[in-house]
């Protein structure tokens, strides 16, 4: 068979093929079936070395013009096809403008987050910086450094999530008050929120993992009048202007004095109620002036420096303040609850 007859039955070929394809891909096959590197006209424009040098500009135009109407007509059942699938496409995605529209759900924060902002905001307001730290901590941190030494009951393995003897997930966000006096920038005033793990059964007031906010202030100066004047103005901001404060002694191995904060109940304005329970306080924090023997233990001389601390619940406060009875409604994940906030 000549070469012109060969690629007379090339075209008529490829040009039938073109005209029974129904989709794109096919077409594509077929661009590359004949015009590919391995496609049919390739393969006769190599053959074009064993021809006479006379004959091969001729060939070559033949193969040129062959090539240039395949493309043509590719070309143009492609755009044929493309507009086809587009009115289908058109036709199967018509919107009824009719039709009720799909509310879409977006989220929000939670109500322990919608908590944390607002007292974060409280203590930013007073000059207080936001520090985090680890939730994995060392013994030494997170006891030692505390003034809770070996035998103390707080270091029983019936509270602490221990990982190794020197290893443990921390019970309190005071982990990172020691950090904090450990590096020795003076003066320090700091709140440290972040989540805690005692080993405590799930009920409506307790649960392994719960949040605090810890606060530090150390300074030359700082007196128990700072540390009332302090709690005083959140709870204030917090709760209500009309909200007062009581503090009960109380002992915590790293505050000496220290502290129980209740408030004035702001439901009932101290008058005693269901929610307070008839007393008319409710309570909220613990605090202290901080230990002379945690400042020096951290490097910090207690005869210059002094300083106190607090730790709020985050969830203790954010069931108070919406009015939650049951702790383990924070975290179940019911849309219904959730949507209230």
């Amino acid at each position: 068979m000549s070469i012109e007859a060969k690629l007379q039955e090339i075209k008529s070929g490829i040009l039938k093929k073109i005209e029974e394809a129904d989709n794109v891909n096919v077409i594509n096959d077929i661009k590359v079936s004949v015009l590919g590197k391995k496609g049919e006209l390739t393969q006769v424009l190599k053959s074009m070395k064993d021809l006479p040098p006379e004959e091969r500009p001729v060939v070559g135009q033949m193969v040129n013009s062959v090539r240039a109407a395949l493309e043509e007509k590719i070309a143009e059942k492609t755009k044929q096809i493309s507009k086809l699938m587009l009115a289908e496409k058109m036709k199967r995605e018509t919107i009824d403008v009719t039709l009720p529209g799909v509310r879409k759900m977006t989220g929000h924060r939670h109500p322990n987050q919608i908590a944390l902002q607002d007292l974060e905001r409280v203590f930013i307001g007073m000059g207080y910086e936001v520090v985090e730290g680890p939730e994995i901590e060392y013994d030494r941190y997170n006891f030692e450094l505390l003034n809770i030494p070996a035998n103390h009951p707080a270091k029983d393995e019936q509270d602490t999530f221990y990982i190794t003897n020197d290893i443990l997930l921390r019970t309190q966000t005071s982990s990172v008050q020691a950090r904090i006096m450990e590096k020795g920038q003076l003066p320090i005033k700091v709140i440290s929120p972040g989540r805690v793990f005692r080993s405590d059964e799930v009920d409506a007031t307790h649960s392994p993992s719960f949040h605090q906010v810890e606060g530090l202030v150390v300074d030359k100066g700082i007196t128990m009048a700072d540390l009332k004047g302090t709690l005083d103005q959140f709870a204030k901001t917090f709760f209500g202007n009309n909200t007062k404060t009581k503090f009960r002694p109380h002992h915590f191995p790293f505050t000496e004095p220290s502290a129980e904060v209740d408030i004035s109940c702001f439901k009932c304005g101290g008058k005693g109620c269901r929610f307070c329970k008839g007393s008319g306080w409710i309570e909220i924090l613990g605090c202290g002036m901080v230990h002379p023997k945690v400042l020096s233990d951290c490097g910090i001389d207690p005869e210059v420096y002094s300083g106190f601390a607090f730790g709020i619940g985050l969830e203790r406060v954010a069931l108070l303040k919406y009015e939650i009875d049951d702790m383990r409604l924070l975290y179940e994940n019911d849309i219904r609850f959730l949507q209230q906030f």
